[in-house]
């Protein structure tokens, strides 16, 4: 398991990734924002994209990369918290996850809200991806003081038995308690806190501590000394292993997503789609595997080989925290000049579970593309600037941001 030593180009693998889910993330979010469905007279359920009676494959396929996302980016910050282990105390490291974590709860509710619904009276607080971020870090802050085996059994343990509570001897007492779909059951449920206010709980903590439990458990194969083509080997062991438990798991519709597959009505490409049709909220172990999996492949192949826009994808993985925040109120802010120019008023903003985001807003899938391109332009300079001034600089809060 020694030989090679680890060497830059090992960690930016690392980075690359996150990168590159975050590329791939903000055109999800775009989506969001700037998707109009081509068919008339449809509803807003006609703008889902895993609808499989009204999406189409280029639809589908734009939703279904960006489930990679979520993933790869909890397991890349279990990875990361391996690696900070080696240089920092138990109690060190319990100290930031504890507080990193709580300012992430913060963040979510504070600036992420906002930045989605624009509404500031708070009507509705989401608790999305960096909500799930921080509580799994406040609680592995708490677990890091366990042995390395018992945190990998305890995500062993999450990752594949997790769907055992949607058995509905499990499930008939618990989903809908605040707590349990806090914890698990979350699918949107909402949970009102005043006249016109509330909760939407939308990543539960459970399934994604399981993830970063076993990113963290991942992160002692990139310990320095470790030989990177023992490494490459595991990596492609693993990666494989969760796509044929994907396969196998999928085709015989026994366990692992609560949602089966079925022939679809509309031909063999549709049917080949319910197949890929994974639960995400909460996401189900097919759902992790097949993300996780090729995600494992994708790492492996970041390691081996150097590609030019690699470096782009460096920068933006190196930020990912100020990269999200500014990504989302760059999106919903680009809305605003569409909001008017197609004709939309005043009366119109709030129309729409976001302002300024009435169903029939956007465009089709290539305008989508389109702004994607330019929300990633537009970033990009800010990002690599402040990438540098990280490298250059020591200040505390930079490890929170």
């Amino acid at each position: 398991m020694t030989g090679t030593p680890v060497n830059q180009q090992r960690i930016q693998s690392i980075d690359v990734l996150r990168g590159l889910v975050m590329v791939i993330m903000a055109l999800d979010h775009v989506r969001d924002f700037f998707y109009k469905t081509p068919l008339e007279g449809a509803g807003a359920t006609a703008l889902d994209p895993t609808n499989l009676q009204t999406t189409y494959p280029a639809l589908f396929f734009t939703r279904w990369i960006t489930h990679f996302c979520a993933p790869l980016f909890v397991l890349l910050s279990g990875v990361s918290i391996y690696l900070m282990a080696q240089r920092k105390t138990k109690k060190q490291l319990s100290f930031f996850l504890i507080t990193r974590g709580a300012w992430l709860m913060l963040v979510e509710i504070i600036l992420i809200s906002f930045a989605w619904t624009f509404k500031p009276q708070y009507n509705f607080i989401i608790f999305q991806v960096i909500w799930v971020l921080g509580v799994c870090m406040f609680l592995m802050g708490l677990l890091i003081f366990l042995p390395y085996r018992a945190l990998l059994t305890l995500g062993l343990i999450i990752f594949f038995g997790h769907n055992l509570m949607d058995l509905p001897a499990v499930s008939a007492n618990l989903k809908g308690l605040p707590f349990w779909d806090l914890a698990y059951y979350a699918d949107f449920a909402y949970f009102p806190l005043s006249v016109n206010r509330g909760i939407i709980f939308v990543y539960p903590f459970i399934p994604w501590l399981g993830v970063m439990l076993l990113g963290y458990c991942l992160g002692k194969w990139y310990l320095p000394g470790t030989d990177s083509r023992w490494r490459q080997q595991k990596l492609l062991q693993a990666g494989v292993a969760l796509i044929v438990l994907f396969i196998g798991l999928r085709f015989s519709n026994w366990y692992g997503d609560p949602v089966p597959w079925a022939a679809q009505p509309r031909g063999p490409v549709y049917s080949f789609l319910s197949f890929l049709n994974l639960n995400k909220y909460p996401p189900s172990l097919l759902y992790l595997c097949v993300t996780l999996g090729g995600g494992l492949l994708v790492l492996r192949l970041f390691e081996k080989i150097q590609f030019r826009f690699a470096a782009v994808l460096n920068v933006f993985g190196r930020v990912p925290m100020l990269y999200y925040i500014l990504h989302l109120y760059l999106i919903h802010l680009l809305t605003l000049p569409v909001f008017y120019l197609q004709g939309f008023t005043n009366a119109d903003i709030t129309k729409g579970f976001f302002n300024f985001r009435p169903d029939k807003l956007g465009f089709g899938l290539a305008g989508v593309y389109a702004v994607w391109l330019l929300v990633l332009l537009l970033l990009y300079p800010v990002c690599k600037k402040y990438n540098q001034y990280k490298s250059t600089h020591k200040q505390w809060w930079l490890s929170y941001l």
